[in-house]
């Protein structure tokens, strides 16, 4: 009897080690993180990291519609301070990101409350503009850089040749 049960808990407790591991595993995409210090405010950015495989995200993306800004898991900001967007306070702590595709050619970073597949326009936060350029390389992964110009944080997202730049700022 003994031996039974010591059986049955290690059969248990591997069936839901391999559960859980087969969570993480199911899509199979890198995570990435960009974090930066500006005015004060220690700011990261995480998200995940598709790769192109040949498609062209910006015809993968349609007018309307908000983007997750990378790939499985909703892609998130996180800061110590308030920050400000576009006169917007967004309160210290996590939120998540997303690209709206607001016409060809006109895009605008959202602060939400809710991921992409259930946004609303009751879960937005706060909205920036965003630039679109395209860049003479291309960019195989998705790729976030956040950094510090004249007191601002500037956000860049490369995919493809594609580059969408926001900025925001620590609250006063």
């Amino acid at each position: 009897m003994t031996k039974f049960i010591r059986l049955f808990i290690g059969v248990s407790a591997t069936s839901l080690l391999l559960l859980a591991m087969a969570g993480t595993l199911a899509h199979g995409n890198d995570r990435g993180e960009a974090k930066a210090t500006i005015g004060g405010a220690h700011i990261s950015i995480d998200y995940g990291r598709p790769s192109l495989k040949g498609r062209d995200p910006l015809k993968m993306l349609q007018p309307g519609r908000v983007w997750r800004i990378g790939s499985d898991a909703s892609t998130t900001i996180e800061s110590d301070k308030d920050l400000n967007f576009g006169g917007t306070t967004v309160p210290k702590g996590k939120h998540i990101l997303l690209a709206h595709l607001v016409e060809p050619g006109k895009w605008t970073l959202v602060v939400s409350t809710k991921p992409y597949n259930q946004y609303g326009p009751s879960a937005k936060i706060a909205e920036v503009p965003i630039t679109l350029n395209e860049a003479s390389d291309s960019v195989e992964t998705v790729t976030i850089q956040l950094a510090e110009k004249e007191g601002r944080a500037v956000i860049e997202i490369a995919w493809g040749k594609m580059r969408l730049v926001a900025s925001f700022t620590p609250a006063s």
